[in-house]
Order: structure tokens, then sequence, then C-alpha cells
């Protein structure tokens, strides 16, 4: 008895971490969760084991039952009886590429499926996020969590800390325990165990936390038996089987923490997935946005269409679970992600398109920013009388597509014209000029010269300041890799006027590379680059690099649509730090983005790039990352695979690719302002 007293108590979950779809397609997944499901409520059902919990989200539950109607009577006994926990999320979204209003309808619709379900207890569940935001906390909060688990980024922060105010458990070893499925001898789990239970000591108390399960993976029907034969051989540990809410009971929580957890000493983070297949990054920037949009339309409104957005965003959540979103799934998989987002665009558009039709003038009265100048852009079926007309097609106009009462005919079809005017304009002359070298107005200036870009902006003189750049990459989806050889950087050849107009001027400026539009209108700070090109290499990263007159030390980037700091060392060079120590993995100069990166007085803003690099006096945003494989046993960046070496050819993205960003220089604060100017918050543009 004295003996088992100076024991630490190891409190035991059993989980199953479910991604909906990765190195498998959906469907194939779903048929798995069939049987491993089946077995975990058979086991519940018999008191085989105490509790099961089902990887913080809904959506893998909801699958099941699409199966398997007739065991929801038998699912909501064993969630009112605390045997089996779900929510609070829908999916396990990534934290960094996903803005803070899905976030918010991710808790929002897993929570309501969860409380409907009968559930009552909930972590903010992170187990398998590459990184974790530092405003996770406070969102949590809003919803009533008050508690987390995460991995991955944390570093050497003890087993319980208070993150952003939220006590939150660090799984040290990781969600993935796997060693009660595997076939080794009762003699050889104890020791494995010991030797992770030992890890995790030197970071808790006395009370230890252990996740039992893995990736897709069922429980041992005899898993009871197991844990009482292995604690006979555990001498300093034993293992009780509960939940994760009984080891928050008897734990304490001292060591504060404030900061995003991003450190890949102890764990990997998966930077690459940031640029890994960049065309499912600017789908799901372009999807959140307009349905963001499309929400605000008909709750502001009376759209009623309430049914609609919420099928539109659970479908947008389901792309952004973390092995959708980061890009490093089969081609299969990412194929049906593109379907999805389609369809969410043929919503928001249309609730978009509808609304404009019924209810314009209203939504000209309350537009949010009524007080401020703005070029606009409208589509009519007229040449204006004043405006400027950017662009036209052909196709049936609004008057009739969106009115019930009328059917569109042959004779419909004709010129739709896209139109820039001013809003809340006072008739002043442009202050607008380009020739085939420069575009400008009255605060800012683009130059092309003697083969360099320059830019001038009030008193900042910035000679050579663009650079084209591409070089090799012998990583995966998950990390970039460098080479040895030197990078590419584009030849700026010639440039010319594409349009002239007193809203908005262009130049196409024509490199080795591609050709870039650069545009500008009138009043803007911002200068628009558009570049369209056949990518015809392999294994490359292409980003565009702008060079700054000091060193970069800091940056702040949008995060869940608030603002992140973030320190940098400018002289480090990944290039001579790669690891070789097993299981490490490299540190970069690369950081997640949203919308929106400022340093030094200068902003840019995209359309779904998503990663920014710090070198020296610069600041590079990746336009593209074109890869072949899932994980590359041999990345240098990264000493053991995380994950399998699947050839997905589509992630090279041959062929056709366009990236759309903005920048110039004005001051942090203003951030939102410059951020709406490309993002505009009504539907009159």
């Amino acid at each position: 008895m004295a003996e088992s007293l100076k024991k630490k108590r190891v409190i035991a979950y059993i989980h199953s971490h479910w991604d909906r779809e990765w190195y498998r397609e959906f469907e194939v997944f779903r048929l798995r969760l069939l049987r491993v499901f089946d077995n975990v409520l058979d086991l519940l059902e018999r008191n085989e084991i105490p509790s099961f919990y089902f990887d913080g989200q809904v959506a893998a539950l909801l699958d099941y039952l699409e199966f398997r109607p007739q065991k929801e009577k038998l699912i909501r006994k064993l969630i009112k009886n605390k045997k089996l926990f779900i929510g609070p999320f829908y999916t396990l979204v990534d934290e960094f590429l996903t803005d803070g209003i899905c976030f918010r309808k991710n808790l929002e619709i897993g929570m309501q499926i969860a409380k409907d379900f009968g559930c009552e207890d909930f972590i903010g569940y992170f187990a398998d996020t590459f990184g974790h935001s530092k405003h996770i906390p406070d969102i949590l909060k809003e919803y009533g969590i008050d508690k987390a688990i995460v991995w991955r980024g944390v570093g050497d922060l003890p087993s319980e800390f208070i993150f952003n105010g939220v006590p939150t458990v660090n799984l040290v070893r990781g969600y993935f325990m796997d060693v009660f499925a595997s076939d080794k001898p009762i003699e050889g789990k104890a020791q494995f165990l010991k030797k992770n239970l030992d890890m995790i000591a030197e970071k808790s108390g006395n009370t230890l936390l252990l996740p039992i399960g893995a990736d897709h993976l069922g429980v041992p029907r005899d898993i009871d038996y197991q844990i009482a034969e292995i604690n006979t051989l555990l001498q300093n540990y034993e293992i009780v089987l509960s939940n994760p809410f009984e080891y928050f009971n008897n734990v304490e929580f001292k060591v504060k923490y404030d900061e995003e957890l991003r450190d890949n000493s102890k764990t990997f983070i998966l930077p690459g997935c940031y640029s890994a297949r960049t065309k499912l990054k600017q789908l799901n920037t372009e999807c959140s946005y307009k349905l963001d949009i499309a929400n605000k339309l008909q709750y502001n409104f009376g759209g009623n269409y309430d049914y609609a957005i919420d099928y539109a965003y659970k479908l947008l959540l389901q792309n952004q679970a973390h092995d959708s979103i980061c890009g490093c799934s089969t081609d299969e998989v990412h194929e049906e992600n593109i379907v999805r987002y389609k369809k969410i665009l043929q919503i928001a558009n249309t609730i978009i398109e509808e609304t404009r039709f019924n209810r314009e003038e209203e939504i000209v009265a309350s537009f949010k920013y009524q007080n401020k100048y703005k070029i606009i852009a409208k589509e009519q079926t007229q040449i204006p009388e004043n405006g400027q007309i950017i662009g036209e097609k052909e196709g049936f106009p609004s008057s009739i597509l969106y009115d019930t009462l009328k059917i569109p005919i042959t004779e419909d079809y004709t010129k739709i014209y896209t139109v820039l005017k001013e809003f809340k304009g006072d008739d002043s002359p442009t202050d607008l000029a380009v020739d085939d070298n420069c575009l400008m107005n009255s605060n800012i200036r683009l130059e092309v010269k003697d083969g360099k870009i320059n830019l001038y902006s009030g008193k900042n003189v910035h000679n050579d300041f663009i650079e084209f750049v591409r070089k090799k990459d012998l990583g995966d989806t998950y990390n970039f890799a460098p080479a040895d050889d030197k990078e590419e950087i584009a030849q700026i050849n010639s440039a010319r006027v594409l349009t002239d107009g007193p809203l908005q001027c262009s130049i196409k400026i024509d490199t080795s590379f591609f050709g870039v539009i650069a545009t500008l209108n009138k009043k803007s700070k911002l200068i628009n680059f558009n570049i369209t090109w056949t990518n015809l290499l392999t294994n490359r990263i292409w980003q565009v690099r702008f060079k700054l007159n000091k060193p970069i030390k800091e940056t702040w980037s949008e995060d869940l649509n608030e603002l992140v700091k973030r320190k940098f060392d400018p002289n480090y060079n990944m290039k001579l730090n790669l690891p070789f120590e097993k299981g490490k993995e490299a540190k970069t100069n690369t950081a997640p983005m949203q919308r929106f990166v400022w340093a030094n007085g200068f902003g840019i803003i995209t359309k779904g790039l998503c990663e920014y690099e710090i070198r020296k006096n610069t600041i590079a945003v990746t336009l593209l990352r074109s890869i072949g494989i899932i994980s590359n046993p041999q990345n240098p960046a990264r000493t053991t695979p995380a994950g399998p070496p699947i050839k997905v050819p589509e992630a090279q993205q041959l062929g056709e690719n366009n990236v759309k960003f903005a920048f110039g220089f004005f001051k942090l604060d203003d951030w939102a302002e410059y951020v709406e100017e490309i993002y505009p918050q009504t539907i009159i543009l």
C-alpha cells in the first residue's frame, strides 16, 4: 500500500484524432470511421471503457450518423451520462489560415450541435494544430470555455500553464500514443510507456495526463486489461482511465504565457503549409470574405438566407480543417476542397447579387464609411456618361437574373461594363499621371528605370525597391527546404501604359519571369499588383521581395482579424541552420499572415498569400511554392517524416497562376482602413 501511494497518478483518456480527409479521401476515412466508432460505442455501452473523447469536434459524429442514424439514441444517452464528449468545434480548423469570423462561426455551429446532443463540458482542444494563435484564448472566453489543450509550438512551458488567461494543458508527448494497439508484449509496452511518462513527469506535478489513441485509430477491446497488467510493471506511475476534465480538476495552473505558440524547438509546427497549394489559400480568403458580406447583408436587410449561410459556412469549415486548408493532403482531397469552395462562392455571390438587386438604395444609405471618399466599381449595361470603364463582359443583367418574375432569354444576353465611379467625391481634378515608365498620384509614385523598380512616397525614397525571386525547394507540403544553388532574380525588361483614366491608371511591367500589371487609383496610397503567368517549373518557391531602408527586427501582421507582433533576427539564415538530430525541424524566418503584414512603416495587403519572410532589410511574400510530395523523407529541413511520402503532382501548380496584392507606406494604426480599401465591407463596390 505504501509503495502504491508513492506512485504518480496518470489520468489517461481514450480518443481518436479524426482528420476527415488527409492521405485518404473523405468517404474512405468515413467508412473507416464506421468500424472505429461502432467499436467505441459497443465498449461504452458495455462499460468496458469509462469514456471516449471525440477529438474536440462534432463533424466526425455527424459524418458517422449519416450512415448510422439508428445509433443516435444511444449516442445521446452516452453524452448525457458523460461517457462520450463531443465539441466544442464543428471541425478542427487551422488557427493561422482562418480569420476570426470563421473561427467564431466554427465554435458557434459546433457548440450549438454539441449542446443539442446534450453535451455540457467543453475544452478548447488543439491537439494537432500547427502552432497556436495568441488570440485563441480570448475567443474561447467569449463562448464560456475556460480550459484548453494544446500541442505543437509550446516549447519549454510546463504541462500546466495559463495561456492568455485560460488554463491550458500542454500535451508534452503529443496526442499520438498508439502503443496499446501495437504488437509489443506487455513488458515492451510498459517500458515504452515508462520512457514517455518520465518525459511528461519532467514538466508535470504529481498528476500526469496521458492521451491514448492516434490518427484514425480504433480502441483495443482489452485496453482495460492491458492497463491493469502494465500498472503492475510500472514502479513510479499508476494509469487510471478517465477523461481530461478530471485532470483539470486535479492540477494547479501557475505559469503565465501571453504570446503566440510557434516555438518549434520541441515539436514540428510545419510552417511550409502556409505556402503549399496557394490556390487553396486564395479561394479560402475569397470565400471567407464574401460569405461574411453575404451573412451581414441577409442579417441587416432581411434576406431570409439563414439556412443557406449555415450550409455554406459548414462547407467552408470542412475545408478549413488543418490537413485541408494546409494543403498537405492528396490531390483527390484537394479537388474536393475546390468543389466545396465553388459551391460557397455560388451561394455567397447569389445572396450578394440578389440583395443588391432588391435593396441597393438602402445598402448605399447605410454604407459604413459613408463619410469617406472611395473609388467604387459597379456593373452596368449602358456606357456611362461619367466614370471610367475598366472592363466588359457578356452576360445577363442582374435586373433579369434576380427578378423572379423574369426568365433570361437569348435576346437579353448583352454587354456588361465594369465602371469606376467616385463615392463621396468633390469633383476635384484627377491627381493621376502615367507614362511608359511611371505611375503616380499625389501620394505615391512607382517608377521603372534602368532595369529597376523604384518607389517614392512622401519623403520615402526607395531605389531598386522591388525584386521578384525564385529558388529551388527540396522540401514538401509541410516544410520548405533550401537548396545550395543561388536564387534567380527576375530582370526588369520594360514597361508600357496599359490604361490612362481619371480614376485609375495602370502600366504593364515585363520581367523575365512574368508580366506585372501595376494599378493606381485616384488619391490612393496603395499600388496594386496583378500577376498572371504559366508555371512550367517544379520544386520552386516564387517570392516578391521589398527592400526597406533599415534591417527588419519586428513585424505586425493580421491574425484572426487582430494584429500580432513578431520579433525577428534579420541576420538569421535558415540554410546555415539545418537540423541533424532526429526529430528536429529547422527554424525559419517565415511566418503566417492572413491579409496584412507591416514592417518599418511599410504595409502589404494580399488576396490569399499567407506567408512572409524576413531577411536583413527585406520582407518577402511567397507568391507560389510548387512541390510534389506530401512528406519528403529526405527533407533537409525536417529530420523525420511528418506524413506519408505520397506523390501529389497537383501541388506543383503547373499551368496558369494568378496572384494579387497591394502595398504602400502608412501608419500601423491605419491598417484596417487600408485593408478595407482592398476588402470593402459593402456590396456597392
